[in-house]
């Protein structure tokens, strides 16, 4: 199976859900580095340097195979 690699930034926010962004996704982890050193130096990135990653995601196959349950997030949120 062909693997791709994803490049993702989060920045977390001190209340709620993290903001996560999806910058790209490339065909080696080399393009995947190049694109983040292309995008770490533009406002928003640069305050947020770690928040990075990069991930290995084989194309062809299911990825999320179980069900989900839906979470009240405002009630989640008053409860922390």
């Amino acid at each position: 199976m062909k693997t791709v690699y994803l490049l993702w930034h989060r920045h977390p926010f001190e209340n709620g859900p993290d903001d996560v962004k999806l910058i790209g996704v490339y065909e080696s982890s080399l393009a995947a580095r190049q694109a983040q050193a292309r995008v770490a130096q533009q406002p928003g990135f640069r305050e947020y340097p770690a928040g990075f990653e990069i991930c290995a995601y084989e194309v062809g196959r299911d990825h999320w195979t179980e069900g989900f349950v839906l979470i009240d997030r405002d009630a989640a949120i008053e409860g922390e």
